[in-house]
């Protein structure tokens, strides 16, 4: 495996890619839906929520959708995919608590310590995140890793989200470094991958998926395979 080389600067997605999202919003409904008195079976609410949170978030991707449309709308549909009645202004205080108490939660995929720890000594790390601000901040800090990052770029400060090249381009610039001496490493093959090689960075795809469109991009299944490339 060839490593990349004239690489200074390393980018990283953070949800879904170091921060366990998956488990962390699990633990969060958990917790709100008991202070909420919410007597909903946990699994059956999560197989119909998940897949509608990530159709709702590629969406707000795609400025098809706002913010508060998004946070409203993911779990509107998911009661309602299960036929559960929760009152509009019950929806609404489940979106605030939502957003409150996840970054309560700091599960990190295995090896993020250990990879992020290899890196540091060897190069600039950053994170570029289409997550609420005033949400990833608090994992970052809440889970230890803030300080591996000289700097965070969010799409709500930028004005776009991933694959947008304005939130790589603003990247680049408040880290000081040219798109051809940078990586960009997700899980999300249209967000971070295509639209880091669109302005003419790396990419390396953190995931277990062997779809096709895959095969070109250099990919990781485990965070510390990384080690092949850098």
């Amino acid at each position: 495996m060839n490593k990349l080389n004239g690489i200074t600067d390393v980018f990283f997605d953070l949800d879904h890619t170091l921060w366990d999202f998956d488990k962390n919003s699990a633990l969060t409904f958990e917790k709100i839906f008991e202070m909420n008195k919410i007597k909903i079976h946990l699994d059956a609410f999560l197989s119909f929520y998940e897949p509608i949170n990530l159709n709702y978030w590629k969406l707000y991707r795609e400025e098809r959708i706002d913010k508060a449309s998004l946070r409203f709308g993911r779990l509107h549909d998911a009661f309602e995919a299960l036929d559960f009645k929760v009152p509009e202004d019950m929806i609404y205080r489940l979106s605030s608590d939502y957003i409150e108490h996840l970054p309560s939660f700091n599960h990190l995929f295995d090896h993020t310590l250990e990879i992020l720890d290899y890196l540091y000594h060897n190069y600039n790390l950053h994170i570029i995140t289409n997550g609420f601000e005033e949400v990833q901040h608090g994992k970052l800090i809440n889970s230890k890793i803030y300080n591996y990052f000289k700097t965070i770029t969010n799409s709500e400060k930028v004005g776009v989200k991933k694959p947008h090249p304005k939130i790589f381009n603003h990247a680049l610039k408040v880290a000081n470094v040219n798109a051809g001496r940078s990586v960009m490493i997700g899980d999300n093959y249209e967000a971070d991958i295509l639209g880091a090689i669109n302005i003419g960075m790396d990419a390396i795809f953190v995931g277990a998926s062997y779809k096709e469109v895959y095969r070109t991009v250099k990919r990781v299944d485990d965070l510390i395979q990384i080690k092949r490339y850098l």
